[in-house]
């Protein structure tokens, strides 16, 4: 879509998870995509005409590409995830000829139209902490972040105020090789163990992406693919198992906190 300029543009229903803006289809027609970019959660898209398209997948949003010179999605999979089509809610041709579809089962993603000028004090973005593969985040922005913070770790590490864009499974994982308890208070740890998690969360997401992603259920690549990094999880859904670090003895246990479930062995997380 970068350098794309849209000729038509489909909204099949008024909202996903919020309502679309007004005018949503006419200010997208015939407008050209400069940038196509990701900020945490959200995809960008700045328009020549000041505005920026943004988009989050939610929980199961996904977008499937096709065009004249493409029958099919790209690359070979043994485990395809074709898009049911009445969860089509938005279609954005280009003048190229591609069709881009968003689909979302359960519509919690959503897209706006934000002036570009004005991104950096929109709500949602104005409190955005650091990207965690960006230099800004490390131990250092870390420790002053945490510092007099009594919530866990897990529950901080899913602050997006905190560190922008990490979400369940990969904070889980990186606690466990950084020897991390999920439990332990956020203001409590020193600067060697937070160093290590800095470490840690940089090596699990770049596996991660390495792998294609994580497939829980419904969820699929931009591509139709599914990624892979479940295969590769050290705790995450593993309750009731041996822990996988060399030379633990522990079972991986399971809690919840902020609604979200944790993973993690008590016995080598500290």
């Amino acid at each position: 879509m970068r350098g794309a300029r849209l000729i038509r543009v489909e909204a099949r229903r008024p909202d996903l998870r919020f309502p679309f803006p007004d005018g949503f289809v006419q200010r997208l027609t015939g407008a050209r995509i400069d940038v196509l970019e990701r900020r945490a959660k959200y995809l960008l898209a700045r328009l020549d005409r000041g505005d920026t398209l943004v988009m989050h997948l939610g929980m199961t949003g996904r977008f499937e590409i096709e065009g004249a010179e493409v029958s099919r999605r790209p690359g070979e999979f043994h485990y395809a995830a074709p898009a049911d089509p009445k969860h089509a809610h938005v279609v954005f041709e280009t003048e190229a000829g591609h069709r881009v579809t968003y689909f979302d089962p359960r519509r919690f993603g959503y897209m706006d139209l934000i002036a570009t000028d004005g991104m950096a004090r929109h709500p949602w973005f104005a409190a955005l902490g650091p990207e965690p593969l960006g230099e800004d985040f490390n131990a250092t922005h870390l420790a002053k972040a945490l510092a007099g913070r009594r919530q866990s770790i897990k529950v901080m590490l899913l602050d997006q105020r905190i560190v922008a864009g990490l979400g369940n499974i990969y904070v889980s994982e990186a606690l466990h090789r950084a020897r991390i308890s999920p439990l332990l208070a956020a203001g409590e740890i020193r600067p060697a163990p937070l160093k290590a998690l800095v470490e840690a969360v940089r090596a699990v997401l770049a596996e991660a992406i390495e792998a294609g992603g994580s497939t829980l259920r419904d969820y699929a690549g931009a591509d139709g693919a599914l990624g892979y990094f479940q295969h590769r999880f050290r705790v995450y859904d593993h309750e009731d198992e041996p822990c996988g670090r060399a030379g633990c003895r522990g079972v991986i246990q399971r809690t919840v906190q902020a609604g979200r479930s944790t993973f993690y062995c008590d016995t080598c997380q500290r």
